[in-house]
């Protein structure tokens, strides 16, 4: 009898162990190398051109300011011992205001959400949904179910909507 239970047991945990299996063997991924895709792509190529087109100009107007704003303090310190208290604070204020723009401009072209970022994202933008529409289309031309990206931090691209189960979550939690 207890041999039985045993047999019976046995046959219930290796079922239970072979059905995760197969059904995770029906499961297609895929993966790319976005990298290598966006060097393959002569629209990344310009957009990433245009974009160092404007950094360079960028990195110019910046120069002229900054070098300006050195002129401007090597001038003060070899005039400020004859210049009088009135002079001496004006030019300060304007060292002052001038080294903010800098700063400002700084910010303002490269800093957080800075132009820099914005026009990255307006240029790239055109490639990155022809990048997306191609792997939706070969995903779903090669029944995969997810696509991942190689070339970043572990990125899903593509997920076959069947395998979302938020709702069931949800419900799941609402029940409780």
């Amino acid at each position: 009898m207890f041999k039985a239970f045993l047999t019976i047991s046995f046959a219930v945990l290796l079922t239970k162990l072979i059905i995760p299996i197969n059904a995770i063997s029906q499961t297609k991924v895929g993966y790319i190398d976005s990298k290598k895709i966006l060097e393959s792509m002569q629209e990344s190529r310009d957009a990433k051109l245009r974009l160092d087109n404007l950094i360079t100009e960028w990195q110019g107007e910046l120069k002229v300011l900054q070098d300006s704003l050195k002129l401007m303090k090597d001038d003060f310190e070899k005039k400020k011992l004859i210049l009088t208290d009135q002079l001496k604070k004006e030019t300060e204020t304007k060292i002052s205001d001038l080294e903010s723009a800098v700063d400002n401009f700084k910010v303002q072209k490269f800093g957080e959400s800075g132009e820099y970022f914005q026009k990255q994202t307006e240029f790239m933008k055109p490639v990155q949904d022809r990048i997306f529409k191609a792997i939706e289309t070969v995903a779903k031309e090669g029944s995969f179910d997810y696509v991942f990206d190689r070339s970043s931090d572990i990125l899903l691209l593509y997920v076959n909507e069947n395998y979302d189960l938020t709702a069931k979550v949800i419900k799941e939690i609402e029940a409780k």
